[in-house]
């Protein structure tokens, strides 16, 4: 979010985020979020005055109950060309989408929401969802289960919306498996370039040992439960990871012992470049239905392959790309580990055809002419002018 609104910003046009205070300090959030002013990006922080409670509500009936005057004073303002909805599941719900009359409206996927109470169809906190077992899914999340889906609301206002968005083919097919059923166009996330000013003095096996990489939360979803061991035997190179969540401690038990698996905990945007130009490459093995992969956009923007479980949008992005390579167990990466590390040919195919790929569909030079066109074609058809 913070990319694109500054992305449009860039480009002259005029940006106001609305966030929600309340959820964002339930879900453990320490302090509110400022956009700098020198950004250009306007924010409205929304404070019910009822805490958790505001978040709650919405999540149980599916309307912003605590800040829907506000909602309504700030969407149906008349400054908008287009009001474009991410993640409002504790923001307002369903209902949400009904607010601003008038105005042309995307709706951007960064998750399952629209199909899934847990957001991310990963059913009992154990498996890929196969089908659906909502309620006793949202128990096992510790979740209460959230009454306006055993309703119709979110159907009747899907009206509401102009153009849904999704960011890959997988995602938009996950959704109309399970059920959405609207159309939805394709505009992948976007990362920035990477830094130039950044050297790195040892490449992959010159200087210090070689390493792959992983990056990202540490949750089970995440994959690495069965990629650590298979660092136990393969002593060639370290597993180098990089990240914090609430599965880091039993990682840690299942490391223990491996004096090539090394913790480095979280890292800053900023310091990630120097991560992922010494890898050899980036490991992202998720093991759940992500609607994108940012990380393995990030390390093929860095020029370094990636080696990605054939699932969800990771897969997607190494088959479009050519950018690495896949696997499906945990038993074949090692023969992938080997021939990126041994066969220099070879990952430097992987490595150029990552950086074009990235240029020519996940860079922001290719991502926001494409949102741009989709926003001019919304306002066409409703009969607006459409933005330059």
């Amino acid at each position: 979010m913070q990319r694109l609104a500054r992305a449009l910003v860039n480009r002259g046009h005029s940006v106001t985020v609305v966030h929600d205070v309340d959820a964002f300090e339930a879900l453990g959030g320490k302090a509110q979020y400022q956009v700098p002013e020198r950004d250009g990006v306007k924010v409205v922080c929304l404070r019910s005055g009822w805490g958790a409670i505001s978040p709650l509500l919405t999540q149980q009936t599916g309307h912003p109950l605590g800040n829907s005057d506000e909602l309504r004073r700030v969407l149906g303002s008349g400054e908008f060309d287009i009001i474009n909805f991410h993640n409002i599941s504790l923001l307002g719900g369903p209902g949400l989408l009904a607010y601003g009359n008038g105005v042309a409206k995307l709706y951007t996927a960064h998750e399952h929401w629209l199909v899934c109470p847990t957001h991310v169809l990963w059913r009992h906190l154990r498996e890929p969802c196969p089908a659906r077992q909502c309620v006793r899914c949202q128990l096992v999340y510790k979740r209460p289960p959230q009454l306006w889906r055993h309703t119709r609301l979110l159907q009747r206002n899907l009206h509401h919306v102009d153009q849904f968005l999704a960011f890959s083919e997988f995602s938009r097919n996950k959704h109309h498996e399970f059920g959405f059923p609207r159309d939805m166009m394709i505009v992948p996330a976007f990362v920035p370039a990477p830094s130039t000013d950044v050297k790195v003095t040892a490449k992959p096996g010159e200087g210090e040992r070689p390493y792959f990489l992983f990056a990202g939360r540490l949750e089970k979803i995440k994959g690495l439960d069965d990629v650590i061991p298979v660092f136990r035997t393969y002593h060639d190179a370290d597993l180098i990871i990089a990240g914090d969540g609430e599965h880091a401690d039993e990682l840690r038990r299942i490391a223990a012992g491996a004096t090539n698996v090394r913790f480095v905990g979280r890292v800053d945007y900023s310091a990630m470049t120097r991560y992922y130009m010494g890898a050899v490459a980036t490991l992202v093995p998720s093991v759940g239905f992500e609607t994108f992969g940012s990380v393995a956009v990030e390390s093929l923007a860095h020029g370094t392959p990636v080696i990605g479980r054939d699932q969800g949008g990771v897969g997607e992005i190494l088959r479009q790309s050519g950018g690495g390579e896949l696997f499906t167990h945990a038993a074949t990466l090692p023969a992938a580990l080997h021939r990126l590390q041994n066969d220099s040919a070879h990952r430097s195919r992987c490595s150029d055809r990552g950086r074009e790929a990235y240029a020519a569909r996940w860079s922001e030079g290719a991502v926001i002419p494409r949102y741009l066109e989709i926003v001019s074609d919304v306002l066409r058809r409703r009969g607006n002018c459409a933005p330059s």
